[in-house]
């Protein structure tokens, strides 16, 4: 743990009716070993600690992102960005002018939208423009995928002329190294994925990979990706190894208490573009669907157990729920074992629910920027529904405790894009989307930095000193400033993890 003195940086303050230390002026910030040792004026700079000048910038704990697929997003970082295409006809232009460039060689995209599509693709018009060339378009959910027959075959995954979706994908996904080869997720990949969130003002993250597990994260934090905090998370497959193991929540793996164990991840349901999210009503199209209101992945019994399971382990539960009929029936779950932990998602929720949320202290981790994706989708596919989907100020008035996250790669691991969307809740010239759930950026900022406090004495030295102040109303002298674009603009000058610098542009 790192010692350092910022000199001249105003802390800014997240707490409910809280000012600002010292009117908002300009103090001292002292770290030792990597704690929050001294705030005050013209502080007295300890033998052999370093000493940063912070030009009166803005001071706030570290940020998190608790909801990341960090295998998946530094992956993404590297595949055909589908996210353009609108239509199938669209991405198959797309995959034959890729594979004609380079043939036999994998194609393997990422971002696509088919929610919005008028039509289903099909494995054969794939076939059409890819032959032999194995193709796999992953939809920008993360809940499905497109692939061609030469892809099907050496995934081990049966003939077919549609999608590959929810549980079946999840468990072929791992296998794309058949494809690939390396897979691009190699220690300097990364590395340089955590360099990225440091300079975003990150300290910590959830990482809910599907793949891999606490022995490759050891191998990894060894090989260079020890610079943020990390909470790696498990799935049913890998519980029981995790028990045997001894390996309890908030226990380190590896002696360092910055990579500790997470959670057990169940995915209870699947998600709005795939139509899989379980509903108490049906889809707009539901007529369609082989489930029109979505369905469980998990009968009530099943999930039961596995939270009991986890709990009686040690460890807390992180259940995915997106449709109101599974987050109702995980509510369920928790009540009847007494298990802790979070409602991932919260994306359709029934007022009553928001209620039991916070009776039974459960954490509600969502993921603001998903509606500036999900938006229109919800207004066509759950009419009349807007007014419970992201509902973010039913939660916090109702004493949720609100974590916000990216679900990287699924939209970017951004927590900036995330706050603005919290409070602003539309990123184009559009009014915001139902307003009245929206965040005050104090609000939203305290939701995203783990439940720490505002900066002072005793608090993790894992800090973010800001370029701008987040928290800036908008002024007579600038009527004009964009709230939501500088939110999203925002700079990072210094990150500090236990006080270790991770980012600096000081």
């Amino acid at each position: 743990m790192g010692d350092l003195l910022l000199r001249e940086c105003r802390i800014v303050p997240l707490g409910d009716g809280e000012a600002a230390p010292a009117g908002g002026e300009p103090v001292d910030v002292l770290v030792r070993d990597g704690r929050v040792a001294e705030v005050g004026s013209s502080l007295t700079r300890p033998d052999g600690v370093e000493e940063v000048a912070a030009g009166g910038r803005w001071l706030v704990p570290g940020l998190w992102d608790q909801h990341v697929h960090l295998g998946q997003w530094t992956l993404t970082r590297q595949r055909v960005d589908t996210a353009g295409a609108a239509s199938p006809d669209e991405a198959c232009a797309l995959v034959g002018a890729l594979v004609g460039a380079s043939p036999g060689r994998p194609v393997i995209g990422w971002g696509h939208r088919p929610g919005v599509w008028t039509r289903d693709p099909t494995v054969a018009e794939l076939d059409a423009v890819s032959g032999v060339t194995p193709v796999v378009l992953i939809a920008g959910d993360a809940h499905h995928a497109w692939l061609n027959s030469a892809a099907l075959a050496a995934l081990g995954l049966g003939a077919r002329d549609e999608v590959v979706r929810e549980t079946e994908w999840f468990a072929a996904y791992e296998r794309l190294t058949r494809l690939t080869g390396d897979d691009g997720t190699a220690a300097p990949a990364y590395r340089a994925s955590l360099e990225d969130a440091a300079a975003r003002g990150l300290v910590g993250l959830v990482d809910f990979e599907f793949t891999g597990g606490a022995a490759e994260w050891v191998e990894r934090w060894g090989a260079g990706c020890d610079l943020l905090r990390v909470r790696m998370a498990t799935y049913a497959e890998g519980l029981e190894d995790v028990i045997a193991a001894g390996l309890r929540t908030g226990h380190p793996l590896d002696g360092d208490d910055r990579l500790v164990m997470g959670s057990l991840k169940i995915i209870s349901d699947g998600s709005l573009n795939t139509r899989t999210a379980w509903c108490c009503e049906p889809y707009s199209d539901g007529d369609r669907l082989p489930d029109p209101s979505g369905a469980a992945n998990l009968a009530p019994h099943q999930l039961r157990a596995l939270l009991a399971r986890a709990h009686m382990s040690g460890l807390q539960v992180a259940t995915h729920a997106i449709g109101d009929a599974a987050v109702g029936a995980a509510l369920d779950a928790y009540a009847a074992t007494g298990a802790t932990g979070s409602v991932e998602h919260a994306q359709l929720i029934a007022r009553d629910d928001v209620a039991r949320l916070a009776a039974l202290d459960l954490r509600a981790s969502v993921q603001p920027s998903h509606l500036l994706d999900d938006r229109d989708l919800t207004e066509l596919i759950w009419p009349g529904r807007g007014d419970r989907s992201f509902a973010f100020r039913w939660m916090l008035d109702a004493g949720v405790r609100l974590v916000l996250g990216s679900d990287a790669p699924v939209s970017p691991l951004d927590p900036w894009l995330s706050i603005a969307a919290a409070v602003h809740r539309s990123a184009d010239e559009r009014d915001p989307w139902h307003p009245e759930h929206a965040l005050t950026a104090r609000e939203a900022l305290a939701a995203s930095v783990d439940e720490q406090p505002s900066v002072r004495v005793g608090s993790r030295g894992d800090l973010a000193l800001l370029d701008r102040d987040p928290l800036a109303p908008v002024s007579p002298a600038a009527p004009d400033r964009d709230p939501a674009a500088d939110l999203r603009s925002m700079t990072v000058a210094l990150t500090l993890v236990g006080g270790d610098v991770v980012h600096r542009t000081l």
